[in-house]
């Protein structure tokens, strides 16, 4: 079921962070698609700010998982998970994914493709691509699954 869709520029990432948790309140699990370099962490950036951390957010591309406090939130940390990497779900197996996965705090998953059959009931898209007329604004679509 498709929750939304918005236009971001990355001087209006702020709003379109807002936008997403407004519309996704329901649920810590989401999930980020798009093609390679469209902003997929540039997107999680703002998120992460907007629910309350002040950690520095960077990919965890080589780490597979970064974590980052909130203050003030009803959960405690933001699990930031960059799959792109991987070469087998055994990977992904011995970093203990259940844990964090099925904690009710936020986990934020880059390149879900890659872990489709781990990935849990329920939980929200966010698809990312580029605007075809204008290469610095993107389309943010929203779908809960």
């Amino acid at each position: 079921m498709k929750l939304g869709s918005t236009q971001a520029r990355l001087q209006h990432l702020d709003e379109a962070a807002q936008f997403i948790i407004e519309v996704s309140k329901d649920y810590s699990f989401l999930t980020f698609s798009g093609e390679m370099g469209v902003g997929k962490t540039t997107l999680i950036k703002a998120l992460v700010a907007a629910l309350g951390s002040n950690d520095l957010v960077t990919s965890p591309t080589f780490s597979l998982v970064n974590e980052y406090a909130l203050e003030g939130s009803k959960r405690e940390m933001v699990y930031h998970f960059d799959f792109y990497r991987i070469d087998n779900l055994e990977e992904v197996y011995d970093i203990g994914y259940e844990a964090y996965f099925y904690s009710d705090q936020y986990c934020f998953i880059e390149w879900p493709d890659k872990i489709a059959s781990l990935l849990p009931e329920h939980y929200v898209e966010i698809q990312i691509s580029r605007d075809v007329l204008d290469e610095n604004n993107r389309e943010i679509t929203i779908f809960k699954h």
